[in-house]
Order: structure tokens, then sequence, then C-alpha cells
């Protein structure tokens, strides 16, 4: 009887670790302009004026709420591509996105990140 409670306990446990929601922090940076009109990792074409992101492990599709934490300004992102290629940053940001959070003139920034919603299987 014991084994079963225990189990249940790491059962609930486990179950209780899955669903916190994906939170990330760290430095943002964003798109250069000569990506514009190319494909992205998700088939889907790159346009500055969307607010898309590029993260190496969240699935295609996944919303991201991206925060500036400077300013306390967020915006909402679609992930559509893979990336970024560059050591000790977690997302590239649309340039529209950039804008909205005020890291254009920087270039990096710290952000942090919260999945609001799973990507579709």
């Amino acid at each position: 009887m014991r084994l079963l409670i225990f189990c249940l306990f790491l059962s609930a446990l486990a179950g209780c670790a899955g669903s916190r929601a994906f939170t990330q922090t760290g430095q943002a940076s964003y798109y250069a302009d000569k990506f514009n009109g190319r494909k992205t990792a998700s088939g889907t074409v790159y346009r500055a004026s969307k607010r898309t992101a590029a993260h190496n492990t969240l699935p295609f599709g996944t919303i991201v709420r991206v925060t500036n934490p400077r300013n306390h300004r967020s915006v909402k992102v679609t992930i559509t591509d893979r990336g970024p290629h560059a050591k000790g940053r977690i997302i590239d940001l649309s340039r529209k996105a950039a804008r909205k959070i005020g890291i254009v003139e920087a270039g990096v920034a710290p952000v942090q990140l919260k999945v609001v919603r799973a990507a579709h299987p």
C-alpha cells in the first residue's frame, strides 16, 4: 500500500513539473535587413514587418511573450525560425518586434521569454 501511495505521489509530482510554462532569460538580437524576404527554417518567408522570432529549441508556431526588463515593454511573437546563431543569445526578433520593446538602437539587449501558447501539433 505504501508503494502504491508513493508511486501516485511521484506521478502527481511529475505531472505538475510538466505543466510549468517555459521561461528563459538572456540576450536578444534582431534580424538584419538582408534577411527580409528569405525563407525561414519553418518554410515561411521572413518579413521584418511581422512579429516573428527565431529560437533554437521551441517548436515552430509557439507564441512567446518577450519582455525587455529595462523598460518593461513586451511583445508577443511567433517562432518561425531557428537561431540565433550568435553565442550567448537566446532569441532573434523581427525588426517590428525589436522596435516594439525598444531594442533596435542597442542591437542586443536582455530579455525574458515566456511561452503563452504552445504550438499546435
